[in-house]
């Protein structure tokens, strides 16, 4: 019973607390005194960080809109206009924390924080990239703005994750191209999936799926070869041979062999009829 009344009370206690500081932060929002206003926005911004708190981080950051303008020029705006980019960046606002970095970057280009602010506008655009079969302009963004991080600051604190956040953009960058050719191969558009296959290669020299674009293409090969007017399957075949020469030259064990090796003997028994 005693306990039940004591919950009780920290409830009732909590919820007047709670009541209060609410009743508090609409009065520091509606009053002109910008000093207090600039101290709570950081200790909101510090406890939303510390606490992964968005309700705390989003209290700061309509502060911070607030008093950004009449910072300018100042000491403090500095740090209130970095304040104000990173807990967009905070609250997963990366449409506004790149143009805030930038800003930022313009406003003070030698500040100790600089390099952050690069770093962070660029993760800005790589948080922004969307799924592969999706139109990559802000891949091809992220994939730009994270170099310029790396080459300003090739032995930077943020290296590690910018080399990390680079290459996964790439990949996600060739799964597209490889996917757009794979898609002509199986809609049975084999001349346009030779030509996709072949850009890719040469494109994306070092990709994952380099393998499986050398085979492809000369599955794409052999089917148009073999789906041919009689006048013209002669020369597709022997071209087709010439992609699974590149294909096991490349991948003397690899994962399409089996397949590759059966698609020849048929191009053999069709070649002797020539």
């Amino acid at each position: 019973m005693f306990l039940r009344i004591m919950k009780k009370g920290i409830l009732v206690l909590s919820l007047l607390m709670l009541t209060l500081s609410c009743g508090e932060y609409q009065k520091l929002l509606k009053s002109d005194d910008t000093a207090a206003k600039y101290s709570t926005a950081e200790e909101l911004y510090n406890e939303g960080k510390a606490e992964d708190s968005n309700k705390k981080l989003r209290k700061a950051l309509r502060l911070l809109e607030q008093i950004e303008p009449q910072f300018r020029g100042k000491p403090q705006g500095q740090r209130v206009v970095f304040l104000l980019a990173d807990t967009y960046y905070s609250l997963g606002d990366y449409y506004l924390s790149p143009f805030q970095f930038e800003r930022f970057l313009q406003l003070y280009p030698d500040s100790e924080k600089a390099e952050e602010a690069s770093y962070k506008r660029a993760a800005s655009f790589y948080y922004r990239s969307p799924r592969y079969n999706l139109d990559q302009s802000d891949t091809h963004k992220a994939i730009e703005e994270l170099q310029v991080y790396l080459n300003k600051y090739p032995e930077g604190e943020f290296v590690e994750p910018a080399n990390e956040m680079a290459t996964e953009l790439r990949i996600k960058l060739e799964k597209k191209a490889y996917e757009i050719a794979k898609q002509y191969h199986h809609t049975e558009y084999y001349k346009a999936a030779i030509a996709s296959f072949n850009n890719f290669i040469a494109d994306y020299p070092g990709s994952p799926f380099r393998e499986a674009a050398y085979y492809y293409r000369f599955d794409s090969a052999y089917k148009l070869a073999i789906n041919s007017f009689q006048v013209l399957m002669e020369e597709r075949l022997e071209n087709a041979k010439e992609f699974s020469n590149s294909y096991k030259k490349y991948y003397p064990e690899g994962e399409y062999l089996p397949q590759l090796e059966e698609s020849l003997l048929d191009i053999e028994k069709r070649l002797q009829n020539f």
